[in-house]
């Protein structure tokens, strides 16, 4: 079954089982112009962003930053993306600004074979630079550098959790002691109230590494009943 199938079908279950928001999944890379994104000054995508004929969206060099047009609060969001050897890159949400920078948090997308030594808060599906896995038992499944994985993140009710091709991540909760224990132990611990804003921007980062995403979708779960 193709993702795009397996998502719908995904969203007709939960729906019959009145779990799932009314509101459906749309999809974020529905045209070459790629009109739900924008740079933080309002300006056009660049050309290091090039949406392919099959509909896989390519920084294949400098393109900056991209947010949505639209603001998120409670959300679902799936995607699939693809990172280069050595690639480094991420998904942001609730993004907004903290002084001169647009910042949120992160659902870290990194080609973490190549770089065994690095911090464990680095390491791919995880809260970038706050927690690196939820428990002990979670654990990550990767797939080969020429393949898609899979992501999926849900934030809701203060909850925020990460999938990695299937398996969960981070299951954390914003405002609780353990939160402000990890913003505190982090590069945002000078950002008052880091995390703690209950809308933002979706961003799709630029770290200079080629990457590819496709299948983007989201959904707002704003005043839903818990996703599962």
């Amino acid at each position: 079954m193709s993702f795009s199938r397996l998502l719908m079908a995904t969203a007709l279950c939960l729906s019959l089982n009145g779990v799932a928001a009314a509101q459906t999944f749309r999809n974020l890379l529905q045209d070459s112009r790629l009109s739900d994104w924008t740079h933080a000054d309002g300006q056009p995508v660049r050309d290091g962003w090039k949406l392919e004929a099959d509909g896989t969206l390519h920084l294949a060099g400098h393109g900056g930053n991209l947010i949505t047009r639209e603001l998120y609060g409670d959300f679902e969001l799936w995607f699939e993306y693809r990172i280069s050897e050595k690639g480094n890159n991420g998904i942001k949400y609730r993004v907004s600004r903290y002084g001169d920078s647009l910042l949120g948090i992160e659902y870290q997308i990194h080609d973490d074979a190549s770089f065994p030594d690095m911090h464990e808060k680095h390491r791919t599906g995880g809260l970038y630079d706050l927690i690196a896995i939820s428990n002990p038992v979670f654990r990550r499944e990767y797939k080969p550098l020429e393949t898609f994985n899979v992501g999926r993140i849900v934030v809701q009710n203060h909850r925020v959790r990460h999938w990695l091709n299937g398996r969960l991540i981070i299951d954390e909760c914003i405002g609780t002691p353990r939160w402000f224990e990890a913003v505190s132990a982090s590069k945002f611990s000078d950002k008052p109230g880091f995390g703690t804003n209950r809308c933002g921007h979706l961003m799709l980062t630029d770290h200079h590494s080629e990457v590819w995403f496709r299948n983007l979708f989201v959904r707002r779960l704003d005043g839903c009943p818990p996703v599962p």
